[in-house]
């Protein structure tokens, strides 16, 4: 690695071999650490890691399925939560794989007490299943789901992503806002019919971040483009991303039926005529930044610090996957 700040250094913290997808802290030098594969949570306390993990779950691991997002929620003279994303292996009567959102408690080294807040198909190609959670400002659970790459499919071509006259959304193709109980928060912001009062936000391709504004309270999130304009985004409540016929600026081109259309197009002016509104309550809104080739972004964080000094006090951090790279 080569740092281009000279005043910052890196150590290394925990050094491991397996596939390790996130993390999140319970306290200074307290860490879960999620392994995308193996479907465990794994403790890292000072650097070192419990001899056992925490939980062992039964995954699905092809691709980019798997034990994917987790977020910390603590009360004040009361429970710690651990949410948790990933994609249930099937089994039994319930043959094929499902992405779902479960919380747990946390009590000494164990996770205890799971309760399902969401279950949604996985769909049948094993990718785009996103996986990112936070907790708000608001005190809820945000989630973000991908496209799941059905786009050929005809049941996935869903007015989440922006085919009018398609489906009614799945659960896919959006950030999912639940409370801590999973329950949908107000009668919804497109709608008051699940899953459609869950969306936050919908017309997303595919997203690894998310994080909340410290100063603003606004949320931000990463997109991931096909072969071009990989996206950071302002997501106000109702936003629509443009997926599958905006990606960047560009109007995604129309390709061979029964194929993604993911060639790029031309520039999209004024693209909000062709997406779906919902009678005005989803609103399109072009990235704040984006990339014309994919670099594929992934987690995206503002450093509410003076740690690393003034100057990064409240600035935004982006990592990539295809690169190694650490924007600022």
């Amino acid at each position: 690695p080569v740092n281009h700040d000279p005043k910052l250094k890196r150590e290394v913290v925990f050094r491991g071999d397996k596939f390790p997808s996130t993390m999140a802290f319970l306290g200074p030098n307290d860490i879960l650490l999620l392994q995308k594969d193996n479907g465990t949570v794994e403790r890292i306390i000072n650097g070192n890691k419990l001899s056992s993990p925490l939980l062992h779950l039964n995954v699905s691991a092809e691709a980019e399925r798997g034990m994917l997002g987790i977020a910390i929620a603590k009360h004040n003279n009361g429970p710690t939560y651990v949410f948790l994303y990933y994609t249930k292996a099937g089994s039994g009567s319930s043959p094929s794989p499902a992405n779902v959102l479960y919380r747990y408690q946390l009590v000494n080294d164990e996770l205890i007490d799971p309760k399902l807040l969401l279950s949604f198909p996985a769909g049948s190609a094993p990718i785009h299943n996103g996986g990112k959670l936070i907790i708000g400002p608001d005190n809820n659970v945000y989630v973000t789901v991908g496209d799941m790459e059905g786009y050929s499919e005809a049941y996935s071509s869903t007015k989440a992503q922006n085919f009018r006259n398609g489906p009614e959304p799945d659960g896919r193709a959006g950030i999912l806002r639940v409370t801590q109980d999973g329950k949908p928060v107000g009668n919804g912001i497109l709608g008051d019919r699940f899953p459609l009062n869950l969306y936050y936000a919908y017309g997303i391709r595919n997203s690894f971040g998310i994080d909340f504004d410290p100063v603003s309270g606004t949320l931000w999130d990463t997109e991931n483009g096909p072969n071009f304009g990989d996206e950071i985004n302002l997501v106000e409540r109702g936003f629509n991303s443009g997926w599958a016929k905006v990606q960047g600026i560009w109007k995604v081109a129309e390709s061979a039926e029964g194929s993604p259309p993911h060639n790029k197009g031309q520039i999209a002016n004024h693209p909000e005529a062709n997406l779906s509104s919902y009678g005005g309550k989803g609103k399109y809104r072009a990235p704040e930044f984006m990339w014309e080739d994919p670099v594929g972004i992934t987690a995206i964080k503002f450093l509410n610090s003076t740690k690393l000094g003034e100057k990064y006090k409240n600035h935004l951090f982006v990592g990539d996957f295809n690169n190694g790279i650490l924007y600022h």
